[in-house]
């Protein structure tokens, strides 16, 4: 095959003599010696796909093997925890599909990028508005290592060595922040919230502490009293790093107003669709007197020679700009086309129109939440005020409920064991724009029946499929914290 035909062809699958070469080039005899220190139940098993098959056969194949992939766009659905089911205005994958936008890279000459910078520069305006903090950066690859980031930043500000962060903060984001802080031989420390959110009489932050990490709404979609802990981290010398949802920040008190010193927050719900995970984009504000620790990138706005308005990459603190020992990160390369996502999104519904899908939003959640209330078997875990995330809990086994709500078309919620092991039969339940007051009342009488089915002989036949599926995910909670 000539390497003009090359790109014709959309299936080119490597030769055993092509995978023989390259493992003698790295030096291993076979594939499996790469993978041998992954254990084995978190390894996925190969397509197994009968060998000989014409390039239509292995489509038709590997079609019929994706068709029984169920996406949450087909369900209904209820699931939150930081990544949303929300709408996705059609221009918005209509302008991010442009080549110059889809095909753009780091804009490292502003005279040949002013469309890249225009739009990296407009996206920075947008988090400040929405988070009221002095200066943004030019997206983060997601929310978690934006969070991350954030506390690395910290201890850069404060030259101190310990993060403390709050239990209500997504256990992905508590995640990923201890993975970077252990690989920074930086302190750890989770302070528990028994009721939901932390009481800030009881919170003791020493003054060793950089930063302290909270979520506002958290994790439960519960409020964080972000003022007085904000105080308490001012009196321990400490800075506070504040997690955002950019759809509540339209209709909260912005976090700057509250006394944050960092925001992150995902891209996600403004403009960019789940997609079985990602990709996605994170932000990153904070205040003026921080920006020279601020990691990644920031676009101006200046004029040229001419006098015309032109934009320009100002701050590069990545350690290709710069000496290495004088960058604030290595791995900030912008999510651009996402950030670009949710630019469009945001400047397309406005203020008012984001306004009005939080409202939304939390008064369908509210009425969900007050249909429940009258479902026998249901309680509300924490009696707090809340955004449109909610946690209720079952009396009967959360897992075999949600089973029989799948069969049933619905997505009812996440299940938090697995990340919270005391919160035992509890559900995780998120509402947007997108479910309809018809379907927020199916749900209560889908649940109704769920529970009933759970408690009768119906269970029984739940039980053998949940027992395949105990221990995944166990390893998530107790260990990354340890």
């Amino acid at each position: 095959m000539s390497q003009k035909d090359a790109p014709q062809i959309p299936y080119l699958p490597h030769t055993q003599e092509d995978r023989d070469a390259m493992l003698d080039a790295i030096g291993v005899k076979k594939f499996e010696e790469l993978v041998a220190h992954i254990p084995s139940q978190l390894r996925i098993e190969a397509l197994k796909i009968r060998e000989g098959l014409s390039e239509i056969e292995v489509v038709n194949a590997v079609s019929a093997l994706a068709a029984k992939n169920t996406p949450a766009s087909r369900m209904h659905s209820f699931l939150g925890g930081g990544s949303y089911r929300r709408y996705v205005p059609s221009v918005v994958s209509q302008i991010i599909s442009r080549s110059e936008f889809a095909t753009a890279y780091t804009p490292y000459q502003p005279e040949v990028s002013q469309g890249s910078l225009q739009v990296i520069y407009e996206f920075q305006t947008a988090i400040c508005l929405l988070t009221g903090m002095d200066v943004a950066n030019a997206s983060m690859y997601d929310g978690p290592t934006a969070c991350a980031e954030a506390g690395l930043m910290a201890a850069r500000v404060t030259n101190r060595k310990k993060l403390a962060i709050l239990r209500s903060v997504n256990p992905e984001y508590r995640m990923v922040s201890h993975a970077y802080a252990k690989a920074c031989g930086l302190d750890w420390t989770v302070i528990d919230t028994p009721h939901g959110v932390v009481k800030p009489e009881e919170l003791k932050l020493d003054g060793e502490c950089a930063g302290l990490i909270v979520q506002y709404p958290n994790f439960f979609g519960c409020f964080e009293d972000l003022q007085a802990l904000s105080k308490c981290a001012k009196e321990a010398g400490c800075l506070l790093i504040v997690v955002t949802d950019p759809i509540g920040l339209s209709i909260l008190t912005t976090p700057a107003a509250l006394g944050a010193d960092i925001v992150v927050g995902d891209a996600q719900p403004c403009g960019n669709f789940l997609s079985f995970g990602g990709p996605s984009a994170g932000y990153m504000a904070c205040k003026k007197e921080f920006v020279r620790q601020l990691p990644g990138r920031l676009a101006g706005m200046t004029v040229d020679k001419n006098g015309k308005r032109a934009f320009t990459l100002t701050l590069q603190t990545r350690e290709q700009h710069i000496r290495r020992a004088r960058a604030t990160s290595n791995i900030c390369t912008n999510q651009a086309l996402n950030a670009l996502a949710m630019l469009v999104y945001l400047a397309l519904v406005g203020k008012s129109g984001l306004q009005k899908v939080a409202t939304i939003s939390l008064q369908r959640a509210h009425y969900l939440f007050d249909k429940l209330k009258e479902v026998a078997g249901v309680k509300q875990v924490f009696e707090r005020p809340f955004f449109n995330e909610f946690l209720i809990q079952l009396n009967q086994p959360v897992e075999t409920v949600a089973e029989i709500m799948k069969e049933k078309g619905f997505l009812a919620g996440i299940t938090v064991k697995r990340m919270y092991p005391d919160l035992d039969n509890c559900l995780l339940v998120a509402v947007t724009e997108m479910n309809a007051k018809e379907e927020l009342d199916a749900y209560a009488v889908a649940l109704n029946e769920a529970l009933a089915e759970a408690a009768s002989g119906h269970k029984a036949k739940h039980d053998e499929s949940l027992r395949k599926k105990e221990g995944r995910g166990m390893a998530f909670a107790g260990k990354q914290e340890s």
